[in-house]
């Protein structure tokens, strides 16, 4: 079984701050299943998308970078492509915004291609309560660590979830690597 593995550093505390602040110009959208369908009972969050060109070209290449190195040391799957966004989650305790156990593989068009996920935290660790990112890979729940610009990497179908946020506010940073379907 392979187990998430953790990167430390991978983005200062500054880094992390200029990423959420560019997303202050964007509009967030309730969060939405694969399906499309938006289900509160399972996720609770406001997201918007960050672009791998431009100004937010940066963050992608040093993404890039840490997934490159994981998978050749770790996971080696077969990576072909990133096909979807950045995205950029808020998780509010206004709303005790959550996302219940879930995996990343689904039956959406870049969903089925899903191969590893990168969710790298942005936010502070004791600015928040709650909302920690926890995994079930082997029957074991293990949380994430909180340190802020440190990213878990996980196989796209390994069980995770963030628990709701009962104070202030968490912000992280996910994407998917995409490669032929895993069977």
């Amino acid at each position: 079984m392979l187990l998430p593995i953790e990167v430390a550093n991978v983005f200062s505390p500054d880094e992390c701050k200029k990423i959420i602040s560019t997303t202050d110009e964007k509009a967030y959208a309730d969060a939405r299943l694969i399906d499309g369908a938006r289900q509160d009972n399972t996720r609770r969050a406001r997201i918007t998308w960050l672009d791998d060109t431009d100004k937010d070209e940066w963050v992608f290449r040093r993404l890039l970078d840490t997934v490159s190195e994981a998978n050749r040391h770790h996971f080696k799957f077969g990576l072909e492509e990133f096909s979807e966004r950045m995205q950029v989650a808020y998780y509010g305790a206004e709303t005790e915004a959550f996302f219940d156990w879930h995996i990343d593989i689904g039956d959406g068009q870049f969903a089925r291609h899903r191969k590893l996920t990168i969710v790298t935290q942005l936010s502070e660790d004791d600015s928040y309560t709650g909302g920690d990112l926890e995994t079930n890979a082997d029957g074991n729940v293990r949380r994430a660590s909180r340190a802020c610009g440190t990213a878990m990497l996980l196989p796209s179908f390994v069980l995770h979830r963030v628990t709701p946020v009962t104070h202030n506010a968490r912000y992280s940073l996910t994407l998917w690597a995409h490669g032929p379907e895993f069977h």
